[in-house]
């Protein structure tokens, strides 16, 4: 699925990644589920794969309920 609801919008794996890098990564991958709970609100997590430049690939995971979010960088 390329798509998904996050905190009440609709988002693309783009946006997503934008979301928790603070910029437009260069490239994503679609949106999965991450089969396991938000630590803050139990809610359910999502994950994306993108370049935030040529040289690194980052996998992101993001509550679809809360602001929480964290990358496999932590």
């Amino acid at each position: 699925m390329s798509n998904r609801v996050v905190e009440g919008r609709m988002v693309t794996p783009e946006r997503l990644a934008e979301l928790v890098e603070g910029e437009k990564p260069l490239e994503a991958e679609s949106i999965e589920d991450a089969d396991r709970e938000c630590p803050e609100c139990g809610g359910n997590v999502i994950s994306v794969g993108y370049m935030p430049s040529v040289t690194e690939f980052v996998t992101a995971y993001k509550c679809q309920d809360c602001e929480w979010a964290e990358t496999d960088r932590d």
